[in-house]
């Protein structure tokens, strides 16, 4: 009985682990594609670079840039990694997630 509940544990902590990779969204460069991790994401943003967002799906969300400067303010180790063209998708790194929110203290 034991050995079916560790087995059980164990198939269930795999099949999470396998999911929550397979979730992870990217963000690409999509003006100049060929980019390799040669510059900050931030760079190619000063120099007028468009980017999006692609999902598991392939599903692709263009940024703009009042997007890309609310993102910014949100999350901003997104925008110090290095940045990769659309053509190398599997090397781009996942995109990091949000740093934890400030919750006001409540005072009686």
């Amino acid at each position: 009985m034991r050995v079916k509940i560790i087995g059980g544990l164990i198939v269930l902590a795999l099949c999470l682990l396998m999911a929550s990779n397979a979730l992870a969204d990217k963000l690409v460069c999509i003006s100049n594609e060929n980019l390799k991790g040669e510059m900050t994401v931030n760079n190619c943003l000063l120099k007028g670079e468009k980017f999006a967002i692609v999902d598991e799906y392939g599903s692709v969300r263009i940024i703009s840039p009042e997007e890309a400067n609310a993102m910014k303010k949100l999350n901003p180790k997104l925008f110090e990694q290095k940045a990769y063209g659309i053509i190398y998708l599997k090397e781009a790194p996942e995109m990091p997630k949000l740093p934890p929110m400030a919750t006001p203290k409540a005072y009686h």
